[in-house]
């Protein structure tokens, strides 16, 4: 996945309490379709990365225009998104650690597409998804974001 070159990232770290409730609203992710990777694509991903069996036990959520490879009919997932990304974009290690780490991270910045992505089978570009989280890792509306942490300021 190629970096967006001239654009100002929106990703937030945030508390626990908001990620909470940003990450249990699918209905936040971008995209015409939301769908959960499928367990065999999770186990697939621990293997490309170096991970024991298991080790990713939270949904890894996808989002987006259409869900299928145009060239193969393959489900996207997660697995495109981490194959992409170690084609020189980041290491085994940044990857586990937005996986697996303990800071929690809100992007305010639907993208039209996810840039760089290509289909783990087959190798087609595909331009189609919009968006991924993860239990540590999710998209929110900025708006939604800036309630969430008011709220969490007046409740503290």
């Amino acid at each position: 996945m190629k970096p967006t070159s001239n654009k100002i990232r929106h990703t937030h770290p945030v508390s626990d309490t908001v990620f909470k409730a940003v990450y249990d609203a699918p209905s936040s992710l971008p995209g015409k379709h939301k769908w959960l990777t499928k367990d065999e694509e999770v186990r697939q991903i621990e293997k490309i990365l170096g991970m024991p069996k298991d080790t990713i036990g939270a949904p890894l959520w996808v989002s987006g225009d259409r869900k299928t490879c145009k060239k193969c009919r393959r489900e996207m997932s997660w697995l495109d998104i981490v194959s992409s990304a170690l084609g020189g974009v980041h290491g085994q290690a940044m990857i586990a650690q937005v996986i697996l780490g303990e800071q929690k991270y809100v992007n305010t910045e639907a993208p039209k597409a996810i840039e760089g992505l290509k289909c783990y089978n087959c190798g087609a570009a595909f331009d189609k998804l919009r968006s991924f989280k993860c239990h540590n890792w999710a998209y929110a509306k900025v708006a939604l974001l800036k309630v969430l942490q008011k709220m969490e300021v007046s409740q503290g």
